[in-house]
């Protein structure tokens, strides 16, 4: 999640807060949150928690943010975003905030995403149970991560994306 920051910032350099779209019903929004919180101050960030249960939440939290300038948002990694992600990316864009998400989200409209690439982590999967079967650690981590960048949603929004970022991008939307 840290990470999700430092892209923010590096594409966003003006975002100085971000808002952080999460259902509290979700345990790994919890996981998220703390990561986020402990990664925003090294970055000369603050992060808002907001946490939301339906559109109309959804609407105000990021309506709040609005409020004052200089904002960003990341949308969680949950079935709850997931399911409510037009809402969400409509909001951003209706106030002009860089939104980080899921690849789903940068496919929308959402200005990036980044996230462990799916593929890779289903491939891996047959070599994960034999070498759990075996007796190893069951404890894997991801080695590749996808980044997705919305050109679009970026010329929109007058961000420049660095060459720098474009050149990690593994796919770039135009």
């Amino acid at each position: 999640m840290g990470k999700w920051l430092q892209l923010l910032r590096e594409v966003a350099p003006g975002v100085t807060r971000v808002a952080v779209i999460f259902n509290p019903d979700t345990a790994f929004a919890q996981l998220a949150n703390r990561e986020i919180e402990a990664a925003a101050p090294s970055l000369g960030m603050t992060a808002t928690l907001a946490p939301v249960h339906n559109d109309a939440e959804i609407e105000e939290a990021i309506a709040s943010h609005a409020r004052d300038t200089a904002g960003g948002l990341i949308s969680v990694p949950d079935s709850f975003n997931s399911t409510h992600r037009d809402v969400i990316i409509a909001a951003a864009i209706r106030h002009g905030f860089p939104l980080i998400g899921t690849p789903d989200f940068a496919g929308a409209g959402a200005l990036m995403s980044y996230m462990l690439d799916p593929v890779e982590l289903h491939a891996q999967a047959a070599s994960y149970i034999d070498r759990i079967l075996r007796g190893a650690s069951p404890v894997q981590y991801p080695t590749k991560y996808s980044l997705i960048i919305n050109l679009k949603t970026a010329k929109a929004l007058g961000l420049t994306v660095p060459q720098s970022i474009l050149q990690r991008a593994d796919e770039a939307i135009e």
